[in-house]
């Protein structure tokens, strides 16, 4: 049942939490705000709802929920209703965020914080709306972000990993995009992901990576239970499944047990509590999607380069190498684009995101399918995808997305990291070479060289024409390469996504 729009809080007898983490309730919450229209437009919070939850037994305490009027009822655009439902007569009476804004900091300060995005996007909407009211935002004791643990630990198999799609997953229903709502769902979600992780690493001989993707206990999307042929369990495996007997069942208390012995008491009160420790005990290996890719293109944007990607490859930000990128700190951003438009942007600790991906193995050579409107080919190829690598670019869609969805665009999201079922089990990327036009005269915009294993010394290309089979015959199947990577996110001809366009390539010769 959604949460009614009663702007009256629903209210908690709270009291100061305790230091000890096997006493202090696990404040889960949720914020709906109003969705910018403009450039430079920020977020008000429009609705606050919360759970405290026992951590030992994972059950809940408590609840608060409240509707909340922004500083301008102007700001509840069509679009904001869209996504949460909530409208100007809804919000017309209810308190400012200044009115309960001391209930809140009581419910949050000094707790652990969890929630599914809360640390891109709740908990900096907490702080802003402190700060909006001159007063010093409530600090959590850790915090426990459900969208990268999940995303880390249980793996892509319930797809984009959004609350609503892991909530079809496992049956759970519709989310209603309304706050308290959304905080029981997510307390659902972790539980039956906790559960599942913990039942394979108690068998892992019976629930293996090729059963990860549909698990046996789990509900599907038809909200029906999986049977074993889906799975491709073996009938000796289903013997041994019935006849097996879990030591330790997957309790509540066992997983609120495991949740607290991962608590460092140590920490200072702003750092994040790392819940992937936690995971890591209960999955006993690493889940590999057994996935693959044909040779099909993605429709793409223009290839010539854009001037927002001009002034992006004339910027000073460093490449980043997988390993030395922090997953948590990727964002997007809008910026102005040309004719008074917006342009996502990626970012890594607010600066532009460039990466440098090294020893790529090629899997499809150079792809001329799609022309440009002057009839030249956008060139492109296609690269297996390391995990490393695959792991940055599925949080590069993720953010992006996120940003891209709050507009009114019907375009189709194209995701970054292709994977199809098929012989060949492994995750590709398309890599675009993209054309520079100075008048009739059209060259490539990536340089390219050649490195010699045996001294490691490179040596730049250079072509007189544009010569796309010429192109070829130094991209073919199998070779190795280092790619130094811009991401160009679009939105054309009814498809939208992220380019990955190179801006150096070294072709790695034996």
């Amino acid at each position: 049942m959604a949460p009614s729009l009663s702007p009256h809080p629903t209210m908690l007898s709270l009291s100061s939490p305790p230091s000890d983490h096997s006493q202090s309730p696990i404040a889960f919450f949720d914020v709906e705000t109003t969705v910018p229209t403009r450039p430079g437009q920020g977020f008000e919070i429009l609705e606050f709802g919360a759970i405290l939850v026992c951590p030992r037994k994972l059950v809940e305490l408590d609840s608060f929920e409240i509707l909340v009027r922004p500083s301008d009822l102007a700001l509840v655009s069509e679009r904001s209703v869209r996504c949460n439902g909530i409208t100007r007569e809804a919000v017309a009476v209810a308190p400012r965020f200044g009115e309960i804004a001391e209930k809140v900091y009581e419910l949050l300060h000094g707790r652990i914080w969890a929630g599914h995005n809360i640390l891109r996007f709740d908990c900096v909407r907490i702080k802003e709306a402190f700060e909006a009211i001159g007063r010093p935002p409530p600090e959590p004791k850790g915090t426990i972000d459900s969208l990268a643990l999940l995303t880390q630990k249980f793996g892509r198999r319930a797809g984009n990993m959004k609350m609503a799609t892991l909530a079809t997953y496992f049956g759970l229903g519709q989310q209603t995009h309304r706050s308290l709502d959304d905080v029981r769902m997510n307390l659902e979600v972790v539980k039956y992901c906790a559960t599942v992780l913990f039942l394979e690493s108690s068998l892992p001989d019976v629930l293996t990576c090729e059963s990860s993707s549909s698990n046996v206990l789990t509900r599907g999307r038809r909200n029906r239970r999986v049977s074993a042929a889906e799975l491709n369990v073996t009938p000796t495996a289903v013997q041994q499944l019935e006849s097996q007997t879990i030591s330790s069942p997957p309790t509540n208390e066992m997983l609120g047990e495991q949740i607290l012995s991962f608590v460092d008491s140590d920490l200072p009160d702003t750092e994040s509590f790392n819940m992937s420790r936690l995971a890591e005990q209960i999955q006993s290996n690493s889940l590999v999607e057994t996935i693959t890719m044909d040779e099909n293109p993605l429709s793409e944007s223009p290839g010539t380069l854009s001037p927002a990607l001009l002034e992006c490859r004339s910027g000073s930000s460093a490449f980043l190498a997988p390993e030395d990128l922090f997953i948590p700190a990727i964002s997007a951003s809008l910026v102005p684009f040309y004719r008074g438009g917006q342009r996502i942007q990626i970012l890594h600790d607010n600066i532009i995101l460039k990466l440098l991906c090294t020893h790529l193995k090629v899997r499809f050579g150079i792809s001329t399918k799609f022309l440009d409107h002057t009839g030249r080919p956008r060139l492109s190829f296609v690269v297996d995808g390391p995990p490393e690598v695959c792991d940055v670019l599925d949080e590069c869609d993720r953010v992006a997305q996120r940003l891209f969805l709050q507009f009114s665009s019907t375009s189709d999201w194209r995701p970054l990291v292709t994977r199809k079922n098929g012989y060949w089990n492994f995750p590709t990327i398309r890599i675009n070479i993209p054309t520079l036009v100075t008048g009739d005269v059209a060259s490539y915009a990536t340089e390219i060289y050649q490195k010699e294993a045996a001294s490691g010394a490179e040596q730049k290309l250079s072509f007189s024409r544009f010569d796309a089979a010429e192109l070829g015959n130094l991209f073919t199947p199998g070779k190795f390469i280092d790619a130094f990577i811009s991401l160009d996110p679009f939105d054309y001809q009814q498809n939208a996504g992220i380019r990955l366009v190179a801006e150096k390539l070294v072709i790695r010769f034996p």
